[in-house]
């Protein structure tokens, strides 16, 4: 297992659309850096989930990480959830946050805004897809359709179709 270097990520992301929309300046190192999809002021002791602005879809013989952009934790803004995306996975991703800053101030983060490293690691083994509650989270009906394509065309035994139709009605609505 390995971390996905920039010379192949680039293609990965272009054949399965595993960060949409991909933005070419979002790439850093051998990662992405996902950016904020809305606007939002965390006070003290606050938490909220902020939603990425991009989908993420880690295809089956891969899994992600995240981490946090360090300009946030030295404001003082902690990350809660866990830091990886499994396999199979396909949402846009709610990112837990708290604000534990010394000064007690809020944290403003603005829509757009670089939030969180993502990085892709070839897994080995036998494919366990995702099959929870947030596949598809936060996802509009046509953004759904087309990774719903995705899987048919590229994966078509990875997930049975009806899974597919039934994740996508009981999801996380945008």
């Amino acid at each position: 297992m390995c971390i996905v270097g920039r010379s192949e990520l680039i293609p990965l992301i272009q054949k399965y659309k595993c960060i949409y929309p991909f933005n070419p300046n979002n790439l850093d190192g051998d990662g992405y850096i996902l950016t904020v999809k809305y606007e939002t002021s965390l006070q003290y002791l606050e938490h909220k989930n902020l939603i990425s602005q991009e989908i993420v879809f880690t295809p089956p013989n891969y899994v992600a990480h995240l981490t946090a952009k360090s300009k946030y934790g030295r404001m003082g803004l902690s990350f809660l959830n866990a830091a990886k995306v499994h396999s199979g996975f396909i949402g846009r991703l709610a990112l837990e946050l708290v604000n534990l800053s010394n000064d007690r101030k809020p944290i403003v983060i603005k829509g757009g805004d670089p939030l969180m490293h993502i990085e892709f690691v070839e897994r080995i083994g036998e494919p366990s897809p995702y099959t929870g509650e947030y596949q598809f989270q936060y996802m509009s009906d046509d953004e759904v359709a087309m990774y719903i394509k995705i899987l048919e065309k590229k994966f078509p035994k990875l997930l049975a179709k009806d899974y597919l139709l039934e994740a996508s009605k009981r999801r996380v609505k945008v």
